[in-house]
């Protein structure tokens, strides 16, 4: 009886052993997710560049233009006289190689061959508005003006310039001779690129060329009479372009 105590005793302890065996949960082995990293596509900051853009066609090509914030008097009465159709059919009149082409003259637009041009105006004139940022670069967009103590500008005839390039020893000369000092941009301009910098400070500089540089080469070469005005008369259409 005792031996089949013990037996029974045996035989429970091991169907309770096998029964908590069975409860005790296998740990669950997670799998790594691998997750992809994805790069979102950030489009670049275009920087819109101040001024308004003037589209200048010639019979030599296209020129445009970018007109300056900095001087809203020049650049308002440019664009008023563009919308107006004022300049269309005008010719550049006076052109100097390695210097500068003009134009904006209203007498020019019905000027028979050979005539003087340059004293056509529309009755006003603007005030100077000189800016230090601005200079007389290759392609700098200029007004032209009479010789008047406040060197205000005439209210239609404009240059554009063409230039040279100058060597440091004559931009040395030439600030010992204006009494000035240009600035390390306007150097490397003036060397490396050209222009006209003895007109800085004299005539107010109110736009830049973005494109058509080779243009203004072209005309500026172009044959002329004694006063400088082309042989070949090279008209201009200017309209305000976004």
């Amino acid at each position: 009886m005792k031996f089949v105590k013990i037996i029974l005793s045996i035989v429970l302890l091991v169907c309770a052993t096998n029964l908590t065996l069975a409860q005790v949960k296998k740990p669950i082995v997670k799998k790594k997710v691998v997750t992809k990293k994805v790069v979102k596509f950030t489009p670049p900051v275009i920087k819109k560049v101040p001024g308004t853009r003037i589209k200048l066609t010639t019979d030599s090509g296209v020129i445009v233009l970018r007109l300056y914030d900095g001087t809203p008097k020049h650049r308002d009465n440019f664009i008023k006289l563009a919308t107006a159709k004022f300049f269309d059919s005008l010719l550049f009149h006076r052109v100097i190689n390695d210097f500068m082409i003009q134009g904006g003259d209203p007498q020019s637009k019905n000027a028979v061959a050979g005539s003087m041009l340059g004293s056509g105006d529309v009755g006003y004139t603007i005030p100077a508005e000189f800016d230090t940022n601005y200079f007389h670069k290759k392609g700098a967009l200029a007004a032209a003006r009479t010789n008047n103590p406040e060197k205000a500008s005439s209210g239609c005839q404009f240059y554009i310039v063409q230039g040279k390039k100058y060597t440091e020893q004559e931009i040395g000369s030439m600030e010992m001779q204006m009494g000035t000092k240009f600035s390390p941009k306007k150097r490397k301009s003036y060397t490396a690129v050209g222009g006209t910098p003895f007109l800085d400070t004299q005539y107010t500089v109110f736009g830049e060329t973005e494109s058509g540089l080779d243009v203004i080469d072209k005309i500026a070469k172009a044959a002329g009479d004694g006063n400088n005005r082309p042989n070949t008369d090279i008209r201009m259409k200017i309209e305000v372009i976004k």
